[in-house]
């Protein structure tokens, strides 16, 4: 807390993230100083934040603001010394108190950052599709400001990062129109940390097992042929039949009787 209360503040703002970005990267990298956070007020303009000692926050806001003159997008700075409590309430000019072990530990990383700013969305989409299809970078994610302007964040080494921010100026020029780029190599780790990344939605976990599972035996029971109950048919009382001989019918024959016949003289 002492460390905070005899701190100053450092701010530098520009008209575009891109140099917002390289303005905080040469502010982090000219002194010991914590990089706060970014403040976006609308109209395109950004602002960095920094935090430390009154003579390293001097010189961080010194090589800020050199950093944007160079890119002709300086709006104001500032610096602080000791800032208030009461600000401290109500503006985001003090960190969390559990990030400010790391101030002055940070390290850079091995590979590079780009960045391309268009006015326009679909400007932004084809620049975004040209810098991936040209060279083997990541995209981080895309940032929005106002005024139309939208900024296109990759990773990579520094070659491949070159090459496509290159291959992204074309296609943005050829769309619409192109604002700003910024490749930052070798960035501190704390500044990676601080840029916008693609919120990934949660996969769902898998249900983890036991290691052993003891599987029981099952036991073969044959199979029954099912019982089919065959009703008997009932046999009905009928009287055997007689058998009878064939007898010649009998005919009655009855004697003729004679005839009286005339005798003849």
């Amino acid at each position: 807390m002492s460390w905070v209360q005899n701190s100053a503040l450092g701010i530098v703002s520009t008209t575009s993230f891109p140099a917002i970005i390289g303005v905080a990267d040469a502010m982090m990298k000219s002194s010991n100083v914590y990089l706060v956070g970014y403040e976006k007020t609308g109209g395109g303009q950004c602002s960095a934040i920094v935090r430390g000692g009154v003579a390293d926050v001097r010189m961080a806001v010194h090589a800020g603001v050199e950093t944007a003159k160079q890119f002709g997008q300086l709006v104001s700075s500032s610096l602080i010394p000791r800032p208030m409590a009461d600000m401290e309430k109500v503006l985001p000019i003090l960190p969390r108190m559990s990030e400010l072990d790391g101030v002055g530990e940070t390290h850079m990383s091995s590979g590079a950052i780009g960045l391309l700013e268009t006015r326009g969305f679909p400007a932004m989409v084809g620049a975004a599709d040209a810098m991936t299809k040209s060279a083997e970078v990541e995209l981080i994610s895309h940032e929005t400001i106002g005024e139309g302007l939208c900024t296109i964040l990759i990773r990579g080494s520094l070659s491949n990062v070159a090459i496509a921010v290159e291959a992204g100026m074309h296609e943005a020029e050829r769309i619409g129109e192109l604002s700003a780029v910024m490749v930052i190599p070798r960035p501190l780790n704390d500044l990676e940390r601080s840029l916008p990344k693609v919120k990934q939605a949660k996969k769902p976990q898998k249900v983890k097992l036991p290691l052993k599972l003891e599987e029981r035996q099952k036991e073969l029971v044959p199979a029954e042929a099912p019982v089919v109950e065959v009703q008997k048919q009932k046999q009905l009382d009928l009287p055997e039949p007689e058998l009878m001989q064939a007898q010649p019918p009998t005919i009655d024959v009855q004697p003729q009787k004679p005839l009286d016949l005339p005798e003849f003289e």
